[in-house]
């Protein structure tokens, strides 16, 4: 039984050509993703930003191709040295910095981004429920790789979920409830205009 497949909200965009509005999300989510990564509260070895809320909510409003296509573009400028990752280019540039602490996180995104876009497209951004599950899918498929490869490069020996996940726990619990408000209240906004021009 094949599964209902869902229209996007990027899809509601009014660009005619498919290959345009496709160029200009992802060159959006890549500035987004930058300028979401230069907003942080320093921890250590892993810094809190808004670009987990950003890598969700965005592929949830592109879909599964777009939402991934969008990280893997990101990724490429910052491993050609762009400064576009968290305290770049202070803290290292291009593909030194992605195989520091970060470098398992920044898998999870593109990991994350596919899953949270397929998700979407099943229907998950509706309502405020099935947001909320995306969401804590998505977080989940960030920390994993995220975590591996801090333990694996800093040693087990240290306090891994202390450095790699407790001090973002609540940061991003308020980034799951932003996201289980904004995505359902687009969805509610774009079904109003449509039966007001019914």
């Amino acid at each position: 039984m094949q599964s209902v497949h869902y229209p996007t909200l990027s899809s509601l965009l009014r660009i005619d050509s498919a290959s345009i509005r496709s160029m200009v999300l992802i060159a959006l989510g890549a500035v987004l993703l930058t300028a979401s990564a230069k907003i942080q509260i320093p921890f250590y070895p892993v810094p809190m930003t808004m670009q987990t809320f950003v890598v969700l909510a965005f592929s949830m409003a592109c879909g599964w191709k777009l939402g991934g296509l969008t990280v893997i573009s990101y990724l490429a400028l910052g491993a050609m040295g762009l400064p576009v990752f968290v305290g770049s280019p202070e803290k290292g540039i291009g593909l030194a910095y992605m195989l520091g602490p970060t470098g398992g996180y920044l898998l999870g995104f593109a990991l994350a981004a596919v899953c949270a876009g397929y998700l979407a497209e099943r229907g998950w951004d509706r309502k405020w429920y099935t947001t909320l599950t995306a969401m804590l899918i998505g977080n989940i498929v960030i920390y994993v790789p995220g975590l591996i490869w801090l333990g694996s490069l800093l040693g087990w020996d240290k306090p891994v979920l202390a450095w790699g996940l407790t001090p973002f726990l609540l940061g991003d619990l308020a980034k799951i409830i932003l996201a289980m408000i904004a995505l359902p209240a687009a969805w509610k906004a774009v079904d109003r205009k449509k039966s007001k021009s019914a």
